[in-house]
């Protein structure tokens, strides 16, 4: 499946934004996904999760009550609501998809997924 992120951008600090993973090559609904991020200097880590129904999803601490991930499966594309912008989340934002029909856990062990996307930057203003 290839993935294409997209929906970044420059925003203040308190501001909303919305990006978007579209999947394109095998049947969407197949996959558990996932949104993560690298700042500058920092390691990738896993930002949100969501299952191939959507049924459950996952939070990183730092993110939780502030961004919300959803999935489209008619639409094969995937979402991140972020609201409450922090200059803290600053960072490349990359969408992943684990391999046909593994568990959401897949997407939060984060190694070894089998799909990426090329990034989109967000940048948070102070």
């Amino acid at each position: 499946v290839q993935l294409q992120a997209s929906g970044g951008g420059l925003v203040q600090a308190g501001a909303s934004l919305r990006v978007s993973c579209t999947a394109s090559g095998r049947t969407f609904s197949d996959y558990a996904m996932g949104w993560f991020r690298q700042a500058p200097g920092k390691e990738r880590e896993l930002v949100a999760a969501i299952s191939w129904s959507g049924g459950s999803t996952y939070y990183a601490d730092s993110v939780k009550g502030r961004f919300t991930i959803s999935r489209d499966n008619a639409k094969n594309t995937m979402y991140l609501q972020m609201d409450s912008l922090k200059p803290e989340d600053t960072a490349v934002y990359y969408c992943a998809a684990a391999a046909a029909n593994d568990p959401i856990v897949a997407v939060i062990r984060g190694s070894g997924l089998p799909y990426w996307g090329k990034g989109t930057q967000v940048t948070v203003s102070s």
